[in-house]
Order: structure tokens, then sequence, then C-alpha cells
């Protein structure tokens, strides 16, 4: 998929088994364990809308606390996603801004966005069910 395509097919994607025996590991389990905790998606979805402030961040993602917010933006820096830059200013002012990896990202969870909105309504009625036929499974 290009990193412009956000159409989501029905058709299986052809994919390598990762992690296995024998095989190299692909590197996604490192990827996913970044770009696959819900407060890196939604400060990738926020500053996708442009270059924001701490404060700024923190009031437009509902329930990330301040250490929470801390941790995943310099998360995100190390990876290469995200951009901080200090200004010299008394206080000082620091803004996020997504780099061009963190801006090539955002299509991906555009797709991920539209597929789960497709699939939210077939998804709570498979949950609904099974929860029916298996009383007592508590997963969540």
């Amino acid at each position: 998929m290009s990193a412009t395509h956000t159409e989501v097919t029905a058709q299986v994607a052809e994919l390598e088994p990762c992690g296995q025996e024998g095989h190299v590991d692909c590197g996604i389990r490192d990827v996913l364990d970044r770009v696959g905790d819900r407060w890196s998606v939604l400060v990738i979805v926020e500053l996708a809308n442009g270059t924001r402030r701490f404060r700024q961040l923190q009031r437009a993602i509902d329930g990330i606390s301040q250490r929470m917010l801390t941790l995943t933006v310099r998360r995100l820096e190390r990876d290469g996603l995200v951009e901080r830059t200090v200004y010299p200013t008394v206080p000082a002012q620091v803004d996020y801004r997504l780099t061009a990896a963190g801006a090539s990202l955002t299509h991906l969870v555009r797709a991920l966005a539209d597929w789960s909105l497709e699939h939210r309504d077939g998804i709570a009625r498979s949950r609904e069910d099974y929860d029916a036929r298996h009383p007592g499974h508590d997963i969540r």
C-alpha cells in the first residue's frame, strides 16, 4: 500500500509471518510498540492538524495525564516521528510537529480510522453474540 492509499479492501493482503522460528523479525513488533498504543495514535492524530504546544495537546487529548503525554511525545521524538522545538523565552515555549516520517504515518492512521468506523457496528454485534454464547468469560 502506498503512503497515500487509504482505501480499505476486503481482500487479504500478502503478509509474511514475523517472529516465527527461522524467520528474521520484520520489525513490526518494534513499530507496533510505539504506534499501537492509544496515546501515540492520538498525539499523531492531533499533530496531523498542525504544530501544537504541550498544553494544546494535553487539552485536545481527553484523559491523558501530563506525565503520560510527556512520555509519549518523548518516545515519538526518539523514534523520529515528532520534532520538538524549544524557544528561548521565559518561560520556555515548546512546540511539537510531525516529521516527514510521522506525517507519512497519518495515511495509515486515517485508513485504520475509516476501517474502524465502517466495522464498528459489526464488531459490537459480534461481541454481544460472543458474550451471549460464553457467559462468565469476561475477556475485556
